[in-house]
């Protein structure tokens, strides 16, 4: 019994976190007894602290898993971080506000204890369901069905070299970072989606622990029994020299930057990537069973800037280096502060206009709006307005177009570089440099089962027109 007790206790040690790990030194005899006495026909065992699941409400026991925050600060005190994950439509946080795993960006860092996986071995089975990888709760496994009475098993074991985290629409305990669909537009209010086409283990990343810290994405992400079930006999799934992989229904999207991030290169070309990590053309459309042809000479390693569609929402990969050489949101408040202090006016009211941080509702005289068809910018007024059209004349051009209310783009991670924020996106009005603006409006991000379109990424509003951006022309330093 007490070589059996060390045997359990050392593979926990490398599945999950210290804090469990910690209980289990004080308790020993007592969790694994737990364990051991758990029957064949009861469920599995649930094992750490009987926490809130602040994410999903629910209470109780919840499953091994690995701590959700945890960072290891092992290296001088400073917590070592490979990046972050930042969806792609909100500015700084979430309309509710950033709560547990359910944020508008997700920081990775160095786990305390590796909890990676990589390929072990495989084999065929003609029923899944009860073989022993799947009913094993400690296992990592991916179960491809090939027909009724056959599947083949791919069996993980732990990696020490690498960390891995996992996204998705679900609130159960694998997931990291709980992903819901994106609304375009303003988030005030209650906007839900009644049906969500982001799978609920939508996908996973593996980092290396070592100092490249090399990022790599995979589809489909395992479930609370360290499962993966590619289940129907029809999806997209293929066998070839020996191995097979495949695709998860409304797939996982990648594309690179052509070149470095920061500094505004051009938007490189959408892939699909597969269960296995492999990379493929997109195909025809979304869900359609026909993979698309791989792409021998691409990797799934992630780059900074690499953008990851989950159909539902975008995510942005962010490195740390990449992050280093981004502005902070000091210093976009800063460059606010500074727009503010040449006390640009309104040339029909005469009043001084400020910019804010956030988006409010109010409609203060000081609140700036422009002109989206010439770029002026003046204060809230009445001259010139077509009440049937709600469209405007611009009393210094004399052109006609809609207004927009300006408000500051104050999430860091989009910029492409630290210039001023001298351009607005249209037709929604956030501000950005302007090659962050002009980077922007040259991705098209998927949208619907096979369609594109440039997106504001404060917002995700779809850009109007071309170029989808206007120049700011401020009335100001008129003292």
């Amino acid at each position: 019994m007490v070589e059996t007790c060390q045997i359990i206790r050392k593979r926990l040690r490398t599945s999950y976190d210290s804090n469990w790990l910690d209980v289990c030194k004080i308790n020993g005899m007592v969790c694994l007894k737990m364990w051991s006495e758990t029957s064949p026909s009861q469920s599995k065992p649930h094992i750490g602290s009987s926490s809130v699941d602040k994410s999903s409400g629910s209470s109780g026991p919840s499953t091994p898993h690995h701590s959700h925050s945890e960072i290891d600060t092992s290296t001088n005190g400073q917590a070592c971080k490979y990046g972050e994950l930042v969806i792609l439509g909100y500015n700084g946080s979430l309309p509710q506000g950033e709560k547990g795993r359910r944020r508008s960006k997700f920081v990775l860092g160095k786990r305390p204890v590796p909890n990676g996986v990589k390929k072990s071995k495989h084999y065929v089975v003609k029923q899944p369901q009860s073989s022993k990888a799947i009913l094993d709760s400690m296992q990592h496994s991916i179960s491809y069905t090939l027909s009724r009475n056959q599947a083949v098993i791919v069996e993980y074991m732990l990696d020490d070299e690498t960390d891995m985290f996992q996204i998705g629409r679900s609130s159960e305990i694998p997931i990291d970072f709980v992903v819901m669909d994106t609304i375009p537009g303003d988030k005030a209010g209650d906007c839900k989606v009644t049906q969500s086409t982001i799978s609920r283990f939508a996908c996973r990343f593996l980092v290396e622990r070592n100092e490249t810290h090399t990022a790599r994405v995979y589809a489909a992400g395992f479930d609370s029994s360290r499962n993966i079930f590619c289940v129907c006999e029809k999806a997209t799934k293929w066998q070839q020299n020996g191995e097979i992989d495949g695709l998860t229904t409304n797939g996982i999207l990648i594309l690179h930057p052509r070149g470095s991030f920061c500094g505004g290169s051009l938007p490189g070309i959408w892939r699909e990537i597969s269960v296995g990590g492999g990379v493929y053309a997109l195909r025809e459309s979304r869900s359609t069973p026909q993979k698309g042809t791989k792409i021998e000479d691409e990797i799934n390693d992630l780059q900074d800037g690499t953008l990851i569609d989950l159909c539902g929402a975008t995510l942005l990969w962010r490195s740390a280096d990449g992050l280093n050489k981004s502005p902070t949101k000091k210093h976009l408040e800063e460059m606010i502060d500074e727009l503010n202090a040449g006390r640009p006016q309104c040339p029909v009211g005469l009043n001084t206009l400020v910019i804010p941080r956030k988006s409010t509702i109010s409609f203060s005289e000081k609140q700036p709006y422009v002109y989206l068809i010439c770029g002026h910018v003046q204060g809230l007024h009445d001259w010139g307005l077509d009440k049937n059209s709600d469209s405007r004349t611009c009393p210094m051009c004399l052109k006609v177009g809609p207004i927009v209310k300006l408000c500051m783009g104050i999430e860091p991670a989009f910029y492409v570089d630290s210039g001023p924020p001298t351009f607005a996106f249209n037709p929604c009005g956030h501000m950005a440099s302007e090659q962050t603006v002009k980077y922007w409006a040259s991705v098209p991000i998927p949208h619907g089962t096979n369609g594109f379109q440039a997106t504001c990424p404060f917002c995700a509003t779809p850009l109007f027109g071309d170029p989808g951006y206007v120049r700011l022309i401020f009335q100001d330093h008129v003292d």
